[in-house]
């Protein structure tokens, strides 16, 4: 009578280790779309073309991003990253207990960001997005813009003495930022021409700026609390 053979468990299939390089690929994609989504705008824009001009397969699209759509919402959220990231807000807030200093450093940021030579591609980016909406725009705004509106949101109410989410530090912050990101925005040549002060020097432009939103933002506390100005 012919012995059974035992019969050998099947092969456990190894995990595949994540490549070291795998990181360095998916932010070089990320970059590379950037640049032609600026030039061309999504729509336009081709996986194929990107990834040539990357110098990676095809296949990486889907490989880091899932598709084309994946990567896109990765573009938009490094776009926004490449304008200001959170973490250097916070961290240049660090060690700073005056609430009115704290938005003061962050305001005088964000109009040194308006004097740069040359517009970064995630405004371009930014720009396309706003004006012609995708549906990768709800995970911009859950994944990058919220995070920041809140902190920012944070740093009104600290200047308000108000809660966070009160109605008028929500306005607040929208009459604060307002002038930064319209200063992003706007041509170069146009301040320029129109009102020439407005463009000589971050720091004279900042300093404005924050005795205008301080005042501005005193006066909303003031409307709602029954506060007596000092």
């Amino acid at each position: 009578m012919p012995v059974a053979r035992k019969k050998s468990a099947p092969p456990v299939a190894k995990r595949r280790a994540p490549r070291p390089d795998g990181q360095a690929t998916r932010d070089h994609l990320v970059e590379t779309a950037g640049l032609v989504i600026a030039e061309r705008g999504y729509a336009d824009s081709t996986g194929k073309e990107i990834c040539q001009r990357a110098g990676v397969p095809l296949a990486s699209i889907n490989y880091h991003f899932g598709g084309r759509d994946g990567l896109y919402e990765a573009v938009l959220i490094a776009a926004h990253q490449q304008l200001v990231a959170l973490d250097d807000l916070v961290t240049m807030v660090e060690g700073i207990d005056d609430p009115a200093e704290r938005l003061r450093t962050v305001l005088i940021h964000l109009v040194r960001l308006t004097t740069r030579p040359a517009a970064p591609w995630g405004l371009r980016v930014l720009l396309r997005e706003v004006l012609a909406p995708s549906a990768a725009l709800s995970a911009l705004i859950e994944k990058a813009v919220r995070p920041k509106a809140m902190f920012l949101r944070g740093l009104v109410a600290g200047v308000m003495k108000l809660p966070p989410e009160h109605p008028s530090v929500q306005r607040g912050l929208v009459f604060t930022i307002l002038p930064c990101l319209t200063l992003m925005i706007i041509p170069k040549q146009a301040p320029a021409r129109l009102v020439p002060a407005a463009a000589k020097g971050a720091e004279g432009m900042g300093d404005d700026l924050v005795l205008y939103a301080m005042a501005g933002l005193d006066a909303l506390a003031r409307a709602h609390t029954g506060r007596r100005k000092r």
